[in-house]
């Protein structure tokens, strides 16, 4: 069976991946002098909400540290080994980050919060907690602006609401970075809340329920960054606007009649696959087809710049197909 392929193995974009690198820095940085300094306040306030933000913070700077060993174990070239390269380790690495988010934080959040319901606290002095959550509060800010500035430009390249594009963005790395950052602040607030209710009531019960809502609130960044990650790697295709644009470029090839079947791939971010079986035109020949492959790849890059390796497979129609 005759067969046309081109494999364009170029790397994507690098501004792209230089920018979430910046982006994931940032959170890093942020994240590990936030550790300390929570840990050091809940340690004097007595507090287990301060506690569970602190190991939420430490969850985090694991999370980030395992994002940029994705960005920089993705962005290696193809090789024989690996033929279609390396792109899907970075939702390897990312779905390793929100399992890190998940045993790290929401884990030993729930269970400081219970031990505390269950077996009370004694509460310290809270000024330190509250210095510290509110230096916290502004870089947690200063990282989270970081992360949107960069999926708003993102966004508007390609033309897509805000919301919808980080919802279906393939760059799971800054939609983790931006997850994880608002869940931080809002974490922030009610270690706040915990730490104000124990003070003006004098019980740990505010304490522990704001513990166990952090807790909750890891569970929930968890799941959504998992699930997003398996349907990555799992494969997800190219979205259906992206898909009408592939299959309507195959079909302006004046050689070609129709196609048959049409599969896309999502490799990683600004990466993706299309494989089509095309028929063509009767009487066009061997040579012609060969060039009509060629130019439906150029047609086809052009239009959709995400797409990285096109094969096509000449396939008669349905209405011509010898015996089966």
């Amino acid at each position: 069976m005759a067969q046309k392929a081109k494999d364009g193995t170029q790397a994507p974009e690098s501004g792209g991946n230089g920018e979430s690198t910046f982006t994931v820095l940032v959170a890093a940085g942020a994240n590990l002098g936030i550790a300390v300094a929570k840990a050091v306040a809940g340690l004097i306030s007595g507090s287990s909400a301060m506690m569970s933000e602190a190991a939420h913070s430490v969850a985090d700077t694991v999370t980030e540290l395992m994002l940029l060993t994705a960005l920089r174990r993705s962005g290696k070239p193809a090789d024989e080994d690996h033929p279609v390269g390396y792109a899907g380790e970075r939702y390897v690495w990312a779905m390793l980050a929100a399992v890190a988010t998940f045993v790290g934080g929401a884990v030993f959040s729930v269970y400081d919060g219970i031990h505390t319901l269950t077996h009370g606290e004694e509460l310290g002095d809270p000024l330190v907690s509250y210095v510290v959550l509110a230096v916290a509060f502004l870089l947690e800010g200063f990282s989270l602006r970081t992360g949107l500035r960069q999926v708003r430009g993102e966004a508007r390249q390609r033309k897509s609401p805000f919301l919808a594009y980080l919802r279906r963005t393939p760059d799971t790395t800054v939609k983790a970075v931006v997850m994880e950052d608002s869940a931080a602040l809002a974490g922030l607030l009610l270690a706040a809340g915990g730490l104000l209710g124990g003070q003006l009531t004098g019980s740990g019960v505010w304490d522990g329920i704001a513990s166990i809502l952090i807790g909750a609130l890891l569970v929930y960044v968890a799941w959504v960054l998992g699930r997003s990650n398996a349907e990555l790697l799992v494969g997800r295709p190219l979205p259906k606007e992206a898909r009408d644009a592939v299959r309507a470029e195959l079909l302006s090839v004046p050689q070609v009649a129709d196609v048959l079947d049409l599969t896309t791939l999502i490799q990683g971010p600004g990466e993706a696959l299309v494989a089509a079986k095309i028929d063509f035109r009767d009487g066009v020949p061997a040579e012609e087809i060969e060039w009509a492959c060629e130019e439906a790849e150029d047609r086809l890059r052009a239009r959709v710049p995400a797409v990285r390796r096109v094969y096509l497979d000449p396939t008669p129609g349905r209405g011509r197909r010898g015996p089966e």
